[in-house]
């Protein structure tokens, strides 16, 4: 059984300590790229001195190498501050290594009477609609695939093709600390190249070096729904696309560049 109930434990202000539960499918000692791109989203909404009156429209993640299970430390630029954006960076680095992970994002004033809605496509069935679907088969017992409550309305992860998944956080991003929406979605969108692989696992690595999110609309509810489609060229480079949901209907979509080569 895991001893740990969250994917990190805060050791300070701006370090954390990842637990197994952060642990991806592929590498015992590596995380899945869910859990630190929300605790790096995190950073980017909460950092010290941030508007309340700015949201997150738009994080862009590149992942410099696999982010280990070691203590890690997030700190935050601010790039540009304007009246309507700003842009500001965030970076993920072991301690006494160097940044294995960064996210950018681009944060946009809200106004302060509610403006036009205007809704962008159908909703996908709901998640009380279908039942759990498991994960494909991880050598480990404990991990990003145990920490996850995932419910296929499309494919499966055993299924080659297009796929559309409700997925939900079985525990907090941070132990002892409110579940924010915004965790909620990070933790999600990375799985958007595994919800709709194309390609045989045990033939061929299709792995994604950037994640890219857009929201217009902040996220509500414990659920999120990836809606994925790959596409790869014969040159081995892939695109996973996915529009993103709640219950209430699209919030965004999200992108993955893939590298694909045999195994």
């Amino acid at each position: 059984m895991a001893e740990h109930q969250a994917f990190y434990e805060r050791i300070s202000a701006d370090r954390f300590s990842p637990t197994e539960h952060t642990r991806g499918p592929w590498d015992a000692g590596s995380q899945h790229a869910g859990p630190p791109a929300a605790l790096l989203g995190r950073a980017l909404e909460e950092r010290r001195g941030a508007r309340a009156d700015m949201r997150l429209a738009r994080v862009t993640y590149e992942i410099v190498r696999p982010v280990p299970i070691h203590p890690l430390e997030v700190t935050t630029t601010v790039l540009r501050a304007g009246r309507g954006v700003e842009i500001v960076e965030a970076a993920l680095t072991p301690e006494g290594g160097a940044p294995v992970m960064f996210a950018r994002g681009l944060r946009v004033r809200t106004l302060d009477e509610p403006g036009p809605a205007v809704a962008e496509g159908p909703r996908v069935p709901s998640p009380g609609e279908t039942a759990e679907t498991p994960f494909f088969a991880v050598p480990w017992e404990v991990g990003y695939h145990t920490s996850m409550d995932t419910r296929f309305t499309e494919g499966t992860f055993r299924e080659q093709g297009p796929g559309t998944c409700w997925m939900r956080m079985r525990m907090p991003l941070v132990a002892g600390e409110e579940v924010r929406p915004l965790d909620r979605v990070l933790v999600a969108a990375d799985s958007g190249n595994g919800i709709s692989n194309v390609l045989d696992f045990e033939r061929h690595v299709f792995v994604n070096a950037d994640l890219t999110v857009h929201l217009h609309r902040h996220p509500a509810g414990e659920w999120v729904c990836v809606e994925a489609r790959t596409s790869v060229d014969p040159a081995g480079i892939g695109l996973a696309d996915a529009r993103l949901h709640d219950e209430k209907g699209p919030i965004g979509r999200s992108a993955q560049s893939l590298f694909v080569a045999p195994r």
